[in-house]
């Protein structure tokens, strides 16, 4: 299937379903997220939908029970976009079944998230399902700083574009976690990249998995527009010194591809992550 390059959603999007396609999210983050939305962010409605609590070893409950709410969430008519609430690993598990699973609702909302979450967003892409979004999560409430990253988004969905990567261009984009991105090529899901501009990020893998990581994803991306790099932290200490910066890393797998490299991005794990809508929905005037 051919990627769609997003069409102009109109915004402000004010009606947000929140649901956890992979781990839980606990009710304190989801309460500082509410507080924040009702005394800044008035004309948006928030609605956490109760799997975002539930648990199951590792995930936000079993993968019928993440599939069901999710579904709820896209096909719901009373929502206008839809907020994953975290990462961590599992939104892979439930991918094929959510894209299946979209009716005429689903199909037009807009879907923010990222890290794990970006596994739904290159499934939707491919599938030219609504307009999915690079964003922060609720659970970045947590971080130092978090509480400007929610408002980033909330300004967003209200029609504002301060929150919008500064970096991009007016070639089409996609923003991943690096890790993500990997186990999607090659897949069922991973979106023809074709002339985007792809920003990536990593966090909490050694120097030498991240050379390996641009290693894996530069051989099946040679027809993008370039490659930015966003942030990669929380670096674990090795038993011994790599010996090349992570920026040298990511110049050296697109010299050696043939990929331009487009220099840094302000996309990652942190309170800095800012805003990419995939395709070419980039800075524009709201509706």
């Amino acid at each position: 299937m051919t990627t769609r390059m997003s069409s102009t959603v109109p915004r402000p999007l004010r009606r947000i379903a929140i649901c956890a396609p992979a781990t839980p999210l606990k009710r304190k983050h989801a309460h500082a997220v509410e507080v924040l939305a009702k005394a800044e962010f008035p004309d948006v409605s928030l609605h956490f939908h109760p799997q975002c609590f539930e648990e199951e070893g590792h995930f936000a409950g079993p993968d019928a029970r993440r599939l069901e709410a999710l579904l709820e969430c896209t096909n719901d008519a009373a929502f206008d976009a839809v907020w994953f609430a975290k990462g961590g690993y599992g939104s892979n598990r439930i991918a094929a079944e959510i894209v299946a699973g979209l009716d005429e609702n689903g199909r037009r909302k807009t879907y923010l998230g990222y890290s794990d979450c970006g596994t739904l967003l290159g499934a939707l892409y491919k599938a030219g399902a609504g307009l999915p979004v690079h964003a922060p999560m609720p659970i970045d409430i947590k971080r130092k700083g978090g509480e400007a990253a929610i408002r980033r988004v909330l300004a967003w969905l209200g029609g504002e574009d301060e929150g919008v990567e500064p970096s991009l261009s007016e070639r089409p984009a996609a923003a991943f976690n690096l890790y993500t991105l990997a186990m999607l090529v090659g897949t069922d899901f991973m979106p023809s990249l074709a002339g985007h501009e792809l920003l990536v990020e990593e966090v909490g893998e050694y120097e030498y998995a991240v050379d390996r990581l641009f290693f894996h994803v530069t051989q099946h991306l040679g027809d993008v527009a370039g490659i930015r790099l966003g942030e990669v932290t929380h670096v674990p200490e090795n038993d011994r010194p790599f010996g090349v910066g992570i920026e040298d890393i990511a110049r050296y797998w697109c010299e050696k591809s043939g990929i331009p490299y487009l220099g840094r991005a302000e996309i990652g794990h942190s309170a800095a992550n800012r805003i990419v809508p995939f395709g070419l929905e980039t800075r524009r005037p709201a509706a």
